[in-house]
């Protein structure tokens, strides 16, 4: 019997083996659209460009690509020392800087005011702000930039109380700030929701705890929310900051960069190196954004980190 259980063994193995290799098997089919469609057009791509970073590649070598040749770091140190790049990368320090704690401060504040009311009305309020979120960004943009003109809603309501409103978009030194408040206020709803989410996940245990040690709504808010809401406005900053840097229809579309390049983000120069035919020029500059996206993220984690 012990002789006929062990001649069993070896066939069970076998069989177990072969139960794995089809479970892979089935795994590999389900997974591979996914590997096939990020490999084409998200791996390749990647690899691609970065190599392109590092030559002279133009428009006109693309029938000729063999002429291209090695020119190392050259097209980073064009990048950095590019008065244009430079003027795109503080418009873009300054949209973040600006846009990124305004909106947080905005949507924590709502989110709060929304967790403490009937779940009808903060349902109702919830769907309101988040609808600016899922409107495509052209729309948005489109009808933000009639609101600015001369003759638009913000200047008409602004002559009501005897304030003469500049044309928002033509002029340098309000074009960015303008900018600024719509996407502001198409993030909102965005961060609301996370936020609100963050909040209702603090056990009401630690709020009644807290109560019976005498703390008030304001210790308790920033004693005790603040404090447990930390990982939730982590992942909010670095949505938003990563958002922000790579900001683009807003200014396509509103200003095209202008005027006298005064919205011009680093994504739109990036995309305008491209359209003049600078493709290793405009490769570089990206890759430039995505350090500093990197660089920004890895801050924001290590500050939040020693706050929780």
């Amino acid at each position: 019997m012990v002789s006929a259980t062990r001649a069993r063994r070896p066939g069970k193995a076998t069989s177990l083996a072969a139960q794995r290799r089809r479970s892979a098997l089935i795994a590999w089919v389900f997974v591979a659209p996914f590997v096939l469609t990020f490999g084409t057009f998200g791996l390749i791509p990647l690899v691609s460009s970065l190599a392109m970073a590092f030559t002279d590649l133009r428009a006109r070598d693309i029938r000729t690509p063999f002429n291209v040749d090695f020119v190392g770091i050259a097209n980073f140190v064009t990048v950095l020392t590019d008065e244009s790049f430079l003027r795109a990368l503080r418009n873009t320090l300054f949209f973040v800087v600006l846009g990124v704690p305004a909106t947080l401060f905005i949507a924590l504040v709502l989110a709060v005011l929304l967790n403490s009311v009937s779940r009808r009305v903060a349902t109702f309020f919830r769907v309101s702000y988040y609808i600016p979120v899922i409107t495509t960004i052209v729309a948005v943009a489109v009808v933000w930039r009639l609101m600015y003109q001369d003759t638009g809603v913000i200047n008409t309501i602004l002559g009501t109380v005897g304030i003469n409103g500049p044309n928002w978009l033509s002029d340098p030194n309000t074009a960015l700030v303008a900018i600024t408040v719509m996407a502001i206020w198409r993030n909102i709803g965005g961060s609301m929701v996370i936020f609100l989410a963050g909040l209702q996940s603090i056990p009401s245990e630690v709020n009644e705890a807290a109560s019976i040690d005498g703390a008030g709504a304001r210790q308790k808010f920033f004693r005790v929310t603040i404090p447990m809401m930390m990982p939730t406005i982590l992942l909010n900053t670095i949505l938003l900051t990563t958002g922000y840097m790579q900001f683009f229809d807003e200014p396509f579309v509103m200003t095209n960069g202008g005027p006298l390049e005064s919205t011009t983000s680093i994504a739109l120069q990036v995309y305008n190196q491209f359209k003049y035919g600078n493709y290793s020029v405009g490769a570089a500059g990206a890759y430039v954004l995505f350090a500093l996206v990197g660089i920004l993220a890895i801050i924001q984690f290590r500050f939040f980190r020693q706050r929780t």
